[in-house]
């Protein structure tokens, strides 16, 4: 078995979204049923588009390139491909949970910067819930012991404390989660953002 064929290969959406990563030989399968087109990185920051016939004719130009051998001609083996129909993305949600806002606050107290272990760690709401401060993404923060104790039952501003930033709903990125054994090639950089969370670990917050 040709292994140039299991080669992984980044799966783009038509939107330039990357949604998955499969092996060579369905790329260059769906590259020639024209549901695909291989991506090039020109290396001076843009990137190329180009059907089968285009890569083909490419192929010839870069014999040194990796490559695979059809009945009469060789053909490179492409790093991303762009899928000319599929515009969707995986369906995800950032769960809310005590280990995605340690996530998101990065293990760091909102109110004096200071980064904890996650068992020195409290969630704090924001507006104090018998004030009527919900259990949302943008009124619970991570507070230290320390500034837990000094704001107590109040709003920072009664306790003389100030957020370090705003509390958001964090945004989920399109990305795709590749497992770190794999061979990424550098040309995935720009479409992949490693800054993904990661599964769901923690408690639901009540």
């Amino acid at each position: 078995m040709n292994t140039a064929l299991n080669q992984h290969v980044l799966v783009l959406n038509r939107l330039w979204q990357a949604v998955n990563v499969c092996t060579a030989r369905r790329a260059l399968t769906l590259l020639f049923q024209g549901h695909a087109q291989v991506v090039l990185d020109g290396n001076d920051g843009s990137f190329h588009t180009f059907d089968f016939d285009e890569w083909r004719d490419l192929s010839e130009s870069a014999p040194q390139e990796e490559s695979v051998r059809a009945i009469s001609f060789r053909i490179r083996v492409p790093r991303i491909i762009l899928l000319l129909i599929y515009d969707r993305l995986p369906k995800k949600e950032v769960k809310f949970t005590r280990h995605n806002i340690f996530e998101r606050d990065k293990n760091t107290c909102q109110y004096c910067g200071r980064v904890c272990d996650r068992k020195d760690l409290n969630l704090d709401h924001v507006i104090p819930r018998d004030r009527g401060g919900p259990t949302t993404w943008e009124n619970i923060v991570c507070s230290c012991i320390e500034c837990n104790t000094q704001k107590a039952n109040r709003t920072p501003q009664e306790a003389a404390l100030h957020l370090i930033r705003k509390p958001k709903r964090p945004k989920w990125r399109p990305f795709v989660q590749i497992n770190f054994s794999l061979h990424r090639h550098d040309s995935w950089k720009h479409f992949i953002d490693l800054a993904y969370w990661n599964v769901e670990l923690g408690e639901d917050v009540e």
